[in-house]
């Protein structure tokens, strides 16, 4: 398989670099597309075939990713659309917002024929290989999602959903990232507060949630099982995890995640 990502910002920089990170396919099966040298000088260096033309990228894959603002979609899709062979090349959307009727429209042929086609929403963490990554198939058959599912799998973890699901995904996830990253930004201060330096408060922050989520991997649990392990009678975590709660935690992360939702 080789791979094309059109667009090298910070999302279409981060899926190169989990894509090479993954070992799914050589740095010299995968071409990025960017409009500045200097953005791709860096590419470049990793052993993936750079250009600074969209459509010398979008030839060059068996799958296409599109991963530019919303805004630009209809222009670049417009400007590959003449060199993609709709029967042998698959184009991935990664573009918020655009739906898969407008993908249609943009991508249909004179004769109605259309390429493979997915929506395919990763966050950042897919450039260390730990994204939670959504795929909603639009145009294609089952062999197709299993390849894409694959090929996500081993940038993290990933997920075939309903495209009626994608604003929750989103915010679950995408947005999902930098509440958690605030999480660890806000129990690191605290952590200074407690006497402890910064650096060193954000070392145990981070090596006490990765420990979470290992815990609640590794068993299958609920995290209240997990909870209910720590929590002694008059304890200290039960005070703790209490005052939050006074303080609105729970809900407050519930309209955090519900205010991400894409309308």
């Amino acid at each position: 398989m080789k791979i094309s990502v059109i667009g090298a910002g910070a999302m279409g920089g981060a899926m190169v670099e989990g894509f090479v990170k993954s070992g799914m396919l050589a740095a010299s099966d995968i071409t990025v597309s960017a409009p500045h040298e200097t953005t791709l000088e860096r590419f470049k260096s990793l052993g993936v075939c750079v250009t600074t033309d969209n459509k010398v990228a979008a030839d060059a894959g068996d799958v296409v990713f599109v991963v530019v603002k919303p805004w630009l979609a209809e222009q670049v899709i417009n400007e590959i659309k003449p060199v993609i062979d709709y029967n042998r090349q698959t184009v991935a959307s990664v573009m918020a917002g655009i739906s898969s009727s407008k993908l249609k429209e943009m991508l249909a042929g004179e004769d109605g024929l259309l390429p493979r086609m997915f929506i395919v929403i990763p966050n950042i963490a897919i450039a260390v290989k730990s994204s939670m990554t959504f795929i909603v198939p639009v145009n294609a058959a089952e062999e197709d999602t299993t390849a894409m599912s694959a090929l996500f799998e081993a940038t993290g973890g990933q997920m075939v959903i309903e495209e009626r699901q994608l604003g929750a995904a989103t915010a679950l996830a995408s947005c999902g990232i930098a509440y958690a990253m605030r999480y660890v930004r806000a129990a690191s201060e605290g952590g200074v507060e407690l006497g402890f330096k910064a650096r060193d408060a954000q070392k145990i922050v981070m090596q006490t949630m990765k420990g979470a989520v290992d815990l609640l991997q590794a068993n299958g649990s609920h995290p209240e099982d997990e909870i209910d392990k720590v929590t002694t009678p008059g304890g200290l975590t039960i005070r703790g995890l209490n005052e939050m709660e006074h303080a609105g935690f729970t809900s407050a992360v519930i309209r955090g995640l519900k205010a991400g939702m894409s309308k």
